[in-house]
């Protein structure tokens, strides 16, 4: 996945400083949910980035109606270039997604699914890697986007079977720049981030409820970290 993930600071430094940019102050949201209209960074036209908010969903733009009948919160990796309803976006309208940490479910026999969140150990923002596309019919218009997701690092792999593609921020402005259209060029950049970097801890049942708010939810339920051990 992810299937929800948190926005916890209003500035976005370290994407900032390194696309040489500064961006609005967004609000901090503890339980971003599919559906949702989430923030994204992508290339303008005038050669700098822009922040924006976009329907998380993807909604082709062949698509007869502005919606999908199928989930299209997540693309995966190994094969979005492939894909008719990503292969488009991926090669031409690619974006950023800023997330202090996304959140995971653990399934365990007899018991509720406990939630883990899981982000950088410097606990500073993150990228995913994304692709957006813009839909219009009969002046309504639509734009959405994807998170991709690839095979999760070892800190992930006992929680889920999946995890976002974490951008580094030496590679921001590869992905962003829409003159590279060849996916020899930027498919190599859809691996999954180093684990040693990261750490996951299990937080309240809470944040199970798409209206629960509030940074108690990206909190650990322990007072010491246990990354990498699901259960």
């Amino acid at each position: 996945m992810p299937g929800r993930f948190a926005i916890t600071t209003p500035r976005l430094a370290k994407i900032e400083a390194t696309l040489d940019t500064a961006f609005p102050a967004l609000r901090p949201r503890y339980n971003i949910a599919p559906s949702q209209n989430i923030p994204a960074i992508r290339a303008s036209g005038d050669g700098g980035y822009r922040l924006v908010f976009l329907h998380w969903g993807l909604i082709p733009r062949w698509s007869k109606e502005g919606r999908t009948s199928y989930s299209t919160i997540n693309a995966r990796a190994e094969t979005i270039e492939e894909k008719a309803v990503y292969r488009d976006a991926f090669r031409h309208r690619r974006c950023l997604i800023p997330a202090s940490g996304f959140y995971e479910w653990v399934h365990a026999p007899g018991s509720k699914p406990q939630p883990w969140y899981i982000h950088l150990k410097d606990q500073s923002e993150l990228a995913f890697a994304g692709v957006w596309e813009h839909w219009e019919k009969e002046g309504e218009i639509i734009e959405s986007c994807s998170i991709i997701v690839t095979e999760p690092n070892a800190l992930v792999k006992p929680i889920h079977h999946r995890m976002p593609v974490i951008l580094k921020p030496e590679d921001y402005a590869l992905w962003l720049d829409p003159a590279v259209t060849d996916a020899l060029a930027i498919k190599p950049l859809l691996q999954s981030y180093p684990a040693d970097e990261m750490e996951a801890w299990k937080v309240d049942q809470r944040v199970n409820s798409v209206k629960q708010q509030g940074p108690e939810l990206v909190r650990p339920l322990e007072s010491e970290a246990n990354p990498g051990a699901a259960g």
